[in-house]
């Protein structure tokens, strides 16, 4: 059977673990060549600092064409404006939202038409809590990004779009405080944590030709949580 991504070329971004590694694995799955990338070298994984201009173009230097791009990476440190010293402020917007543009703006001419970016937001990019100041705002910007991309480049056939998921089990999650994590459980309609796999999957379809039609759209995978 002919996968969904066949033929096709994706370059995924904070792939060593978690929603990235998911998204790698399953596209590869669906027949994409995928050049999984991380800021933490490992066997399988590229090298990539997504911050800095260097290394984007150093990885894209040989790709002619590409036909998918998953902006994944991203940190989540930070705590309440009035305790955010500027260092961590511009850390968390370095690689969470200058990344974001970073990758956009590296790939978008090596783009076919039919070509696809899955910008990965949050539910923190729409819904606020208390602190994690800088987190917000990057993840705010990567949402009114993905729709300038759209707008812009859609006369070009290149789509834009962002998934917003909400609370994942993942190695960082893990990390948390698990009252913390237990509290956003706690109110998530669907009453538990999303597996990485349930966010690929939404990825999937948006870089796919199912989704053709499809830009400039937030697509929630967040358990309901964003509807309460």
């Amino acid at each position: 059977m002919t996968g969904r991504l066949a033929g096709k070329t994706a370059l995924v971004t904070g792939a060593a673990s978690g929603i990235g590694a998911a998204v790698a694995e399953l596209f590869a799955a669906e027949g994409a060549k995928v050049i999984a990338t991380d800021v933490r070298p490992q066997p399988g994984i590229v090298e990539l600092d997504v911050s800095s201009e260097e290394d984007w173009r150093a990885v894209l230097s040989g790709v002619d064409s590409l036909d998918i791009l998953v902006n994944n990476a991203g940190i989540g440190e930070g705590q309440g404006i009035a305790d955010t010293d500027l260092s961590t402020y511009h850390r968390v917007i370095s690689i969470t939202q200058t990344g974001v543009l970073l990758g956009m703006r590296e790939a978008i001419p090596r783009m076919p038409s039919g070509g696809s970016i899955v910008n990965i937001c949050s539910i923190w990019g729409v819904a606020a809590v208390p602190g994690l100041a800088a987190y917000h705002a990057a993840k705010g910007a990567v949402r009114m990004l993905t729709k300038n991309a759209a707008v812009t480049y859609a006369p070009d056939g290149i789509r834009v779009n962002a998934v917003y998921p909400g609370f994942v089990d993942t190695p960082l999650t893990q990390g948390n405080d698990p009252a913390a994590n237990a509290a956003i459980i706690g109110v998530t309609p669907l009453g538990r944590a999303a597996q990485p796999v349930e966010i690929a999957y939404g990825c999937l379809f948006l870089a796919s030709d199912e989704a053709s039609f499809v830009t400039g759209a937030d697509l929630a995978i967040d358990g309901g949580y964003l509807a309460r």
